[in-house]
């Protein structure tokens, strides 16, 4: 039968405790079945095979203390980690000792510290683990020790394998820990990421949704500043332009904020952006304002990508806009050129260009030069040769996105 959806594996259902409990069982199953049965290691006295222990006289109270300090530490071993580390050895060192092993620890008898010493290395600071580990060859250690200062014999290759699986415990558990921090790590620097990228496109909206409509309110109240006395009714028709374009902005602004208040919320309708489409409309009103826009558009026109399209807006909105704030040309041209790959615009004028006179160039040509690397296309800002500035941004089209829209362009 298959886990229910959602449920984690049988290895991450189960505690570290839970796991070190079920270790130490089999290998305490594992040398009682070797004890009463015919396997190696067995006593044989008069040709008959004899347990190494009895459990109805004195090795019976200590495997079941024995017992009762591991399951204690398998309780404690998430909360307190050395103490539980420290009952779970006197708890192995007491079932060796009731097998007749406590000179020397087989393997099996130290899977369930090896066990529990590499969650404890997972799961704890290096410097808890580290004493973990070192408590661990203490224990291996000085039984052997007592036993070489008595005369007796050791399996030195036997210890030493039980030595190196403490610490190939130890590194696995401290490399899991590790993987854990760098993924941790990962996501939050991602986190961060996301945080910084989305703070500069919402700074990058407001500036290019702001400030075109700043220099056209400039110019039309500049412009009914001159004629209010002359020409009353010119005056107000500019004070008009100031007042819709004031509204206009407004209104896009309070879209802005709604759209960022119900990020969180599901199924929230997305504001409407602008588009490429919306560049005749730019120049109409920035023409009326006194300045005129020429746009002259080439290639087949076709739907664009919304990322790209909402860009190529953006870009023409702010040239447009420089053009207006900084540049004191009477006229500038737009170029969009559709292509079969890109997507090519290029804004020139013949005013004084950003930077001029001294002037420090604003965020304006930093947005337009992040939008363009975010779509891996090609920006320049540079005077034009004949006077005056030009701006060019070439925005590659995605090859899948360009054959669907050219396929869906004849509909």
């Amino acid at each position: 039968m298959s886990a229910h959806p959602g449920q984690p594996p049988l290895l991450k259902r189960l505690s570290p405790g839970h796991w070190t409990a079920v270790v130490w069982g089999g290998a305490m199953g594992f040398a009682c079945v070797d004890e009463f049965f015919v396997l190696p290691g067995d006593h044989v006295r008069d040709d008959e095979v004899v347990p190494g222990f009895d459990l109805t006289h004195v090795s019976g109270p200590i495997l079941l203390g024995a017992a009762v300090l591991v399951l204690t530490a398998c309780r404690l071993l998430r909360a307190r980690p050395l103490a539980a580390y420290a009952l779970l050895l006197l708890g192995s060192v007491s079932g060796a000792a009731v097998l007749g092993q406590a000179g020397e620890f087989p393997l099996v008898q130290f899977l369930a510290p090896d066990v529990a010493l590499y969650f404890v290395a997972a799961n704890t600071r290096r410097r808890t683990s580290g004493r973990a580990a070192g408590m661990a060859l203490i224990v291996l250690t000085i039984p052997l020790a007592v036993r070489l200062s008595g005369g007796g014999a050791i399996d030195t290759a036997a210890q030493l394998a039980v030595a190196l699986t403490v610490l190939v415990a130890w590194l696995l558990g401290n490399s899991a820990r590790q993987s854990r921090l760098h993924a941790e790590q990962s996501r939050a620097q991602a986190a961060v990421q996301a945080t910084t990228a989305e703070r500069l496109r919402i700074a990058r909206e407001l500036h290019d949704a702001v400030a075109h409509t700043i220099g056209i309110v400039a110019l039309q109240a500049g412009a009914a500043r001159r004629v209010i006395d002359t020409q009353p009714a010119k005056a107000r028709e500019a004070l008009g332009e100031v007042e819709n374009a004031s509204r206009q902005t407004l209104s896009g602004l309070r879209r802005m904020l709604g759209a960022l208040r119900q990020a969180d919320t599901a199924g929230a309708p997305a504001p409407t952006a602008p588009s490429l489409s919306d560049v005749d409309a730019l120049a109409a009103a920035t023409t009326a304002a006194g300045v005129r826009v020429d746009v002259r558009w080439h290639g087949r026109r076709r739907p664009l990508p919304p990322e790209i399209d909402l860009s190529a807006y953006r870009i023409v909105q702010e040239s447009v806009t420089n053009v207006v704030r900084h540049a004191g040309a009477r006229s500038c041209l737009v170029r969009v050129d559709h292509r079969d790959a890109e997507l090519t615009l290029e804004i020139t004028d013949t005013g004084r260009g950003p930077g001029s006179g001294g002037a420090r160039p604003g965020y304006g040509l930093i947005g337009m030069r992040e939008r363009v690397a975010l779509l891996q296309g090609q920006f320049t800002a540079e005077p034009h040769p004949k006077g005056g500035f030009r701006v060019t941004a070439r925005l590659p089209l995605p090859r899948s996105a360009t054959h669907g829209m050219e396929a869906a362009a004849p509909a």
